[in-house]
């Protein structure tokens, strides 16, 4: 007999898999999706290896198969343990990530009543006790969760085990439904011989069944089968009427799977490649050289190219060849924001040969993309970082663009992986090549490419509007300055002249603040007291279009009150700026410009981001006002002026990383400005004008930035010379939050101790950041260190707790 390993779709099964016989009637395959029994009900699980022995004595029998093919390659089986193993995670978590898109499929509990109760049982049960089981008696049986919602989850799960061990009831379960299926049209079309169609068509006429005469003289008048929705349009028929056709057999009604499409392909012409320059001829070479043999030692190259220096036009160029070597690509962007403007140009070059893969695809379109790419339809997958996990057989290349991006980096569920890691690791086990794209890289990716472990290939010259196009020219204003002279707008003079100059001239501007909202917190004049978030530490935010009080950390929404709620004074003043007041400034100072606000909040549907990028390229808008989105990777050639109104936003916070995301983002978003034949400008606005992260983004020059930045982190040992892990404590009460932190900072140097493990050192606890989030109050240890995974591994977690390995942040 065989035997299989099984991630099972559990809580209780964490990091192991859990051994099954194979029935003789079953061919299993590792990667095939199965059926297990745990415990009392049947679980979900994918098989992970086969054995002729199991791991332990006693095995139970797999229940059968979910779906004959694998689900899984046997490099994402080893991709999966990889980041369970890497990232302390849940195994069957790292798993799901592979999976189709509404596989997952919960466990539902039934509770029914015993047929034959003893009345004497039922007497000496409790108030509760009966009314549950009276329920349970008058229906055939109740869901546990609508038990739940009735008398509460704890006591609803209490009563029930109560009578289930006196066997006045009993449990049973069902997998909830299928979430998502593929979506199918009916059409109809003519079951009969065309000769026979006239004498049929005179017999219902004859029986004044006018209603199917019509629709079957309809039928018979189509070339091809129609779907039953045109012809219930075009004859107002019912479908009792084509029901009484087809029990007559004159008809018969097909069932035609329809693919959904997320892109849409009009207007989007096939487009020949630009002539390359002479730096892109090189870096494209050394990528073929890679592509095309096999053994070649690097396979990982580092572009590290300005902005505009052609970058995506080397990805295109590499997925192409990689096509003709019959291998096929995923290309990562780090925001949905980048999605319709990067899929607009790898259609053009792969015309219906492109899928994406998104979270704001409805459920139906990302499981027939999943489809489309398993059964080899794609040459390319375009996603942000979920997109990696896309079933694309053949893999030959990952192309990572705006590598330096923490959106690649999960960090609100498990497993809170890296992209940028899990691709290296994707690539090691396909034997892809790997392309990461930056013009401001990682700290870490550039410290190994000077180290060797990656291909460095530079771009250093722009290639819009011309070869060998200027960056724009920065001007950097000490707002200090603008202060002592009497300014006390939002905008410099030397920034507000040249947003007059150029909106007057029908260019277009781009405004950045990384600050969504209006003011971002109002404070008591009086007495000093600022609203904040009663589940959060954090200040609340003025909406100034929903006139309400939001908390950028858990969403919450309160009334703007009308006066203060401690010493009850109206003199309320609303402080600091969001890209909502600053919308309303512009409109002070351009009256008549076309204003675009560009943040989330004007982004929650599904094409917003499409929406939006259209109406200002073709040119509807004068001045887009936003966020991040607005800094990353869009091509805008109408853009003569960027101005980052505050370029201090990130640079003060409490991170080693401030001074690296600080100058990544002036550097993008400087980035956006000329790249067309008229030229550009850069403003930024700041209170730190002698900051080295300023000064270097100011002067475009990454290499100044790098040698101070990784001379910092050698002093200090952060990474890239150490790795760190941030342990997170999180707890309703703050005094037993704190003793578990310190508690657990003890167990930490005890096991560290005893193994003898003298690189790894222990920092905190420490109160996070945001000390209260959504309720909950957090503690954090920071690990530094080396082989901190294998360390930690053995160190039993209580619940409250999560590990984050390679964090991007320690706020």
């Amino acid at each position: 007999m065989k035997y299989a390993e099984v991630s099972v779709n559990s809580p209780i099964a964490q990091r192991r898999t859990f051994s099954y016989a194979i029935p003789l009637h079953l061919n299993i395959e590792v990667g095939q999706a199965v059926w297990v029994p745990f415990g009392e009900r049947t679980l979900q699980g994918i098989v992970m290896a086969l054995s002729p022995h199991p791991v332990v004595a006693e095995t139970r029998d797999i229940s059968g198969i979910i779906e004959s093919r694998p689900l899984l390659s046997a490099a994402r089986i080893s991709l999966a343990q990889w980041l369970s193993d890497y990232y302390l995670s849940p195994l069957f978590s790292a798993v799901a990530l592979m999976l189709p898109p509404g596989f997952e499929r919960k466990t539902l509990t039934f509770v029914s009543a015993a047929p034959d109760a003893d009345e004497s049982d039922i007497s000496s049960l409790t108030p509760e006790q009966r009314q549950i089981l009276a329920l349970l008696q008058k229906q055939e049986r109740v869901s546990l969760r609508e038990l739940e919602k009735k008398f509460g989850e704890k006591k609803a799960q209490a009563i029930v085990s109560q009578l289930v061990k006196r066997g006045l009831a009993a449990r049973n379960y069902e997998l909830e439904p299928i979430k998502i299926q593929p979506k199918k049209i009916s059409f109809l079309r003519l079951n009969v011989s065309a000769a026979s169609a006239p004498e049929i068509s005179a017999a219902l006429k004859q029986k004044r069944a006018w209603k199917q005469a019509a629709l079957f003289d309809f039928l018979s008048q189509q070339a091809a089968p129609v779907p039953w929705t045109e012809a219930r349009q075009q004859l107002s028929a019912d479908k009792a009427t084509a029901n009484a056709l087809l029990r007559q057999g004159f008809i018969a009604i097909e069932e035609v799977e329809i693919r959904r499409e997320p892109i849409s392909h009009q207007d989007m012409a096939p487009a020949p490649p630009p002539q390359l320059t002479h730096a892109q001829e090189i870096a494209f070479a050394r990528i073929c050289e890679a592509l095309h043999d096999e053994q070649t030692g690097q396979k990982i190259f580092l572009l590290h190219g300005v902005t505009g220096s052609g970058k995506t036009e080397i990805y295109l160029r590499a997925l192409a060849e990689a096509v003709k070597l019959g291998r096929r690509g995923i290309a990562l962007v780090p925001e949905i924001s980048l999605t319709p403007q990067t899929i607009e140009r790898f259609v053009a070059r792969f015309p219906r040969r492109v899928a994406v893969l998104h979270s704001q695809l409805s459920p139906g379109e990302r499981y027939d993309e999943w489809r489309r790419i398993r059964d080899g339809e794609c040459d390319v997958v375009i996603g942000p970082r979920s997109a990696l996990f896309a079933p694309q057989p053949d893999l030959g290349l990952i192309v990572i663009d705006e590598e330096h991006e923490w959106n690649y980096k999960q960090e609100d569920q498990s497993p809170r992986y890296h992209a940028r890691d899990a691709a290296l690791k994707l690539a090691e086990l396909t034997g892809a090549v790997v392309i990461l794209g930056s013009a401001t890289p990682d700290v870490g990716s550039y410290f190994q490419a000077r180290q060797g472990d990656f291909k460095l290939l530079q771009l250093p010259e722009r290639v819009v509007p011309v070869e060998g196009a200027l960056l724009p020219q920065v001007e950097v204003v000490d707002m200090r300055e603008e202060l002592k002279s009497g300014n006390r707008s939002v905008f410099s003079r030397s920034l507000s002249k040249a947003i007059t100059q150029a909106v007057n001239a029908g260019e277009q501007v781009i405004l950045f603040l990384n600050r969504r909202g209006g003011a971002t917190f109002i404070q008591c004049r009086r007495c000093g007291f600022v609203l904040r978030c009663r589940r959060c530490e954090v200040t609340l935010t003025h909406h100034y279009t929903e006139d309400v009080l939001v908390c950028h950390q858990c969403n919450q929404k309160t009334p703007v009150p009308d006066c203060c709620p401690r010493c009850f004074s109206r003199q309320m003043k609303y402080l600091g700026l969001g890209t909502q007041k600053l919308e309303q400034e512009v409109s002070y100072i351009m009256p008549r410009a076309r204003l675009l606000r560009w943040d989330s909040d004007m982004t929650r549907s599904k094409e917003s981001h499409e929406k939006i990028l259209r109406q200002f390229r073709e040119h509807r808008a004068d001045i887009p006002i936003g966020t991040q989105m607005v800094a990353k990777g869009l091509d805008l050639p109408r853009v003569t002026l960027v101005g980052v109104v505050s370029a201090d936003t990130s640079l003060n916070l409490p991170d080693f990383r401030a001074g690296e995301r600080t100058f990544q983002l002036l550097s993008q978003v400087a980035g956006r400005a000329g790249r067309g034949p008229l030229g550009g400008q850069v403003i930024f606005q700041t209170f730190s004008p002698e900051h080295y992260a300023i000064q270097a983004a100011a002067s475009h020059d990454y290499t100044a930035f790098y040698e101070r930045e990784i001379d910092y982190r050698r002093q200090l040992r952060n990474p890239p010379f150490s790795r760190l892990a941030l342990l997170t404590c999180s707890h309703t009460n703050d005094a037993i939050c704190q003793r578990e932190a310190e508690k657990m900072a003890r167990a930490l140097t005890l096991e560290r101790d005893a193994r003898g493990i003298g690189d790894i050192n222990l920092i905190g606890p420490a109160p996070a950041f945001i000390h209260r989030l959504r309720g909950r109050y957090r503690w954090q240890l920071v690990l530094r260190g080396a082989g901190l995974s294998s360390f930690l591994a053995q160190i039993n977690f209580p619940q409250g707790w999560t590990v984050d390995i390679d964090p991007v942040g320690l706020l």
